[in-house]
């Protein structure tokens, strides 16, 4: 079972103040290229693995962004660790039909 959860936000600077919504989806493409389970949520993605395996794609998020255009990111994260194991369905299960 993974050990870690990992939630993230990426709040990335436009170069000219557009809009932010393509970056972030680059970012989420980082996520989906990784193969970890991973849930895109309104404000946030989660992510379940192993916390070495999160922490590597965050700074490949924050890459691929600035490799995008954004001059700079600030990224907000959540970090959910256990060494026996957690994961995203046991903490939601009792909100779930």
């Amino acid at each position: 079972m993974p050990n870690a959860l990992l939630s993230i936000q990426i709040i990335p600077k436009t170069p000219n103040g557009e809009d932010v919504i393509p970056y972030v989806d680059r970012a989420i493409e980082v996520i989906q290229a990784s193969g970890v389970k991973y849930q895109v949520n309104p404000l946030e993605t989660t992510m379940e693995g192993e916390l070495d395996e999160l922490l590597a794609i965050v700074k490949k998020m924050n890459e691929a962004v600035i490799e995008f255009g954004s001059t700079g990111i600030i990224s907000q994260i959540k970090i959910s660790y256990n060494p026996k194991g957690v994961s995203m369905d046991k903490l939601i299960e009792k909100y779930r039909p």
